[in-house]
Formats: structure tokens, C-alpha cells, sequence
């Protein structure tokens, strides 16, 4: 049997970061929530229990971390570089998905919040 399809997931990473068109957001700053799907093959790591042989997990939170921490005025600019970010960082993924969600935005509803999606691919 084969391994036909893989991938590596964060689910729900919480941030306090400073997004925001309006000046407030950007100096008061608020909640985010992100998730990412990377897609690899894993193949290798499945066989050799080998951290070396994967797309390390805590390596590409770092780098969402680091991205998330650069102040922005538009969810879709954050989304778009934290992808960017991972796709040049992991040179074996060949498909980034991102949820990014800004848990209370400024717009008079009551919800969860405001999400941007996308998905690059090389």
C-alpha cells in the first residue's frame, strides 16, 4: 500500500497581534486564530520515525509566529505572507492552506469573527 496524499496541520493557534486598518487596531491590538495545512509527503517520516525526515511542525509555527507578529493592515496581506513565508522556508510543501480569523473586528456584529482563506500552491 501507498501513502497517496499527505499533509501537516496547526489547528486554531491563538495570537494577540496588532492587525488593522484602523489606527486603534494597530496600537491596542486584539485576538486572532489561525490554521494551516501544509501539504507533504511524508512517506519517508512515516517509516523511519525520523523528525528529519518531515516537515517539522514547530518549525513552520515559528514562522507563522513570526509573521503574525508583523503589523498589517489587511487580514488578506497576513494570510498571504505567512504562506509566502512557508512555501520559500519548506522547499517540500507544494501546497499551503490558511484560515486566519480576527476574533472581534470593528463592525458592530456579534459573531466569532472575520475570517480570510487561501490556498498556494508552487
Amino acid at each position: 500500500m501507498n501513502i497517496t496524499s499527505s499533509s501537516i496541520t496547526l489547528e486554531r493557534l491563538r495570537f494577540y497581534a496588532f492587525h488593522g486598518v484602523l489606527p486603534q487596531e494597530r496600537r491596542v491590538g486584539g485576538d486572532y486564530v489561525v490554521s494551516l495545512t501544509a501539504d507533504c509527503d511524508i512517506t519517508r517520516a512515516a517509516e523511519s520515525d525520523c523528525v528529519d525526515d518531515t516537515v517539522n511542525y514547530a518549525a513552520v509555527y515559528a514562522v507563522v509566529k513570526r509573521e503574525m507578529m508583523v503589523p498589517s493592515q489587511l487580514l488578506e496581506h497576513v494570510a498571504a505572507r505567512i504562506a509566502r513565508a512557508v512555501m520559500s522556508e519548506f522547499g517540500e510543501v507544494s501546497r499551503v492552506s490558511i484560515a486566519l480569523t480576527k476574533c472581534n473586528p470593528p463592525m458592530g456584529a456579534d459573531g466569532d469573527g472575520a475570517t480570510v482563506r487561501l490556498t498556494m500552491e508552487r
